[in-house]
């Protein structure tokens, strides 16, 4: 993506509390109480010149002096080796650009999280990010995935993106991957929230699919540039993913998943929980299961069911069973690729990719779209058409 120095070109072209809120996502651990408590106290223009002086504020209530001390050493010590004009025009360079409290494009649900509000956000995309979760639902799950927990998932996604409403995850494998790919294939933006910088594609197998995400959507981080992902990032993430939508699926996920952490988050916000079930002899429905026994999340089984719990009363009620899916509403290039594939026998990616014109790359990525969405599949002889598309029939996941 191209820098664009209009969005941040240099400190001296944003609001001080801007810069500081900037800065202080390169200091502070993401999330961190004892920081928001501080900024609310404050103010993040004095935070930030306080810890880059090297005499940080006093600690807010309530706040054990020794652990305050240590904490607010290591925020010194970090604070003396960032640059205000260096991190956000090199930011600006990666195409990123800032979004701190009340900017326009802000998205307000954030505040829900008081004390742990991120302190700014990293956004890499086309999509304005208030915009994009002003209608989303968080669709999480096991990044090991079983085969139904991914055509679920994607089925999922795109059900939900037909509707006009925005699929939110965290670009891991499994679950998060394929819901992602569901609502990308039908033409939706994709929200994705990272653990880490975003100059870094972590996964890495996942790099085309990031790509697919800041086409059309947004990818998300409170990391600055260069941050590396840890077990604790991915865990305190979870709530920005929770926060941002009215409610969360959780579509497979075993007993100690993570999705269950974003699960308990979205419940702690008053967002509407939801679990898919899956076969009782499956750890990885062991979680959903659970969730929907013990803690009242509610059973869906497809885009209508979730629409119906998040949406409006009256306008967004299920209307009932689903119908198959609509080629009509791919993108051109997908539709094309689509197309080549055959309903019988097979095809393989380099006869795709020769008959539309596509680099091996691109045609590699729209055939693992239109595979998470339910168009087609990997058999022994190639690619071809899910029957599906011969004969309209509901999906396993409705």
């Amino acid at each position: 993506m191209e820098s664009d120095h209009g969005d941040v070109p240099s400190a001296h072209d944003r609001s001080d509390d801007a810069v500081a809120r900037a800065c202080l996502t390169a200091v502070a651990s993401a999330g961190d109480p004892v920081m928001g408590a501080l900024l609310d106290e404050h103010g993040a223009a004095a935070v930030w010149e306080a810890l880059a002086s090297g005499r940080p504020p006093s600690a807010p209530p309530g706040i054990r002096p020794a652990a305050y001390a240590q904490r607010a050493a290591r925020w010194v010590e970090r604070a003396a080796r960032v640059d205000p004009d260096s991190l956000l025009t090199e930011s600006a360079d990666l195409g990123c650009r800032l979004l701190v409290p009340g900017d326009p494009g802000w998205p307000t649900q954030l505040d829900d999280l008081r004390l742990h509000r991120p302190y700014a956000l990293w956004v890499r995309g086309a999509h304005d990010l208030r915009h994009a979760c002003l209608r989303s639902v968080a669709v999480v799950g096991a990044r090991s995935a079983t085969p139904y927990g991914r055509h679920v998932a994607a089925d999922l996604a795109w059900g939900l993106a037909q509707r006009s409403w925005t699929v939110v995850s965290g670009g891991a494998y499994g679950i998060d991957s394929a819901a992602h790919r569901g609502g990308l294939a039908a033409g939706a933006p994709s929200v994705a929230v990272l653990a880490c910088g975003l100059d870094l594609a972590y996964p890495r197998g996942n790099e085309n699919l990031f790509a697919d995400i800041a086409a059309r959507g947004a990818l998300v981080s409170e990391h600055p540039r260069g941050a590396v992902p840890s077990r604790h990032g991915f865990l305190i993430r979870n709530r920005i993913i929770a926060a941002l939508t009215p409610g969360a699926v959780v579509v497979e996920a075993g007993l100690r998943s993570g999705a269950l952490n974003t699960a308990r988050h979205a419940h702690e916000l008053n967002r509407t929980v939801m679990a898919v079930p899956g076969p009782v002899t499956s750890a990885l429905s062991a979680g959903c299961h659970r969730l929907i026994r013990d803690f009242g999340a509610t059973c869906v089984t497809g885009a209508d069911d979730v629409v119906e719990q998040v949406g409006r009363i009256g306008t967004d009620l299920a209307p009932g069973p689903g119908s198959a899916l609509d080629p009509d509403t791919l993108d051109p290039e997908s539709r094309r690729v689509l197309a080549e594939v055959p309903q019988r026998g097979g095809t393989g990616t380099a006869a795709v990719a020769a008959a539309c014109e596509l680099g091996l790359d691109s045609a590699l990525s729209r055939l693992g779209l239109l595979a998470a969405a339910g168009f087609i599949e990997r058999g022994p002889s190639g690619w071809r058409a899910r029957s599906a598309r011969l004969t309209p029939q509901p999906t396993a996941a409705r």
